[in-house]
């Protein structure tokens, strides 16, 4: 199990590098694009490579994200309640989570393999396949759905997710 639980934090650390490695993308673009006006050249396509870098920086860092406690998380209710409906409240929706995730890998693998297909590219001067930026977004949101039915898992085996809970968030117990 524990072989198993490495291999998991892995994923999720090593899609958080890659998140960061699109990040940084997005900053070399913007200054390649800013010497080219400054220097009278043109660089075509560089605001759909940066936002193919931002898609998939965002997709590549939900499930990282997800287990450093950084997403949105209302924690007013579950402080409120006793450790029952904590649990109750938690399992809730970390399967309503869980469920829409995978409802979304499967609708997002199928729109990248209908772009693949037909050969879909983009509008924009740069004419890139569309698949291309689509399979970062797959990779992700499947990432994300592992993520969300590991914590899942472990919310039903232990009794708590694998969150990490966040100072901003708790009452100062």
């Amino acid at each position: 199990m524990q072989r198993m639980r490495n291999i998991l934090d892995g994923l999720y650390l090593a899609s958080g590098i890659a998140a960061a490695f699109c990040l940084i993308a997005i900053l070399f673009l913007i200054v390649i694009q800013m010497l080219a006006r400054w220097t009278g050249e043109m660089f075509p396509g560089a605001p759909n490579y940066a936002g193919y870098a931002m898609a998939a920086a965002s997709f590549l860092a939900f499930a990282n994200a997800l287990n450093r406690g950084a997403h949105i998380r209302v924690s007013i209710l579950l402080n409120a309640v006793s450790p029952f409906w904590n649990r109750i409240i938690n399992t809730g929706c970390f399967i309503v989570g869980t469920a829409i995730a995978w409802y979304f890998v499967y609708y997002a693998t199928r729109f990248t393999y209908w772009s693949w297909k037909f050969h879909e590219v983009s509008q924009g001067q740069d004419a890139t396949a569309l698949w291309i930026p689509q399979s970062a977004m797959v990779v992700g949101s499947v990432i994300l759905a592992i993520a969300l039915t590991d914590n899942l898992i472990h919310l039903l085996i232990h009794g708590e997710d694998r969150v990490v809970k966040s100072e901003i968030g708790t009452s100062g117990e």
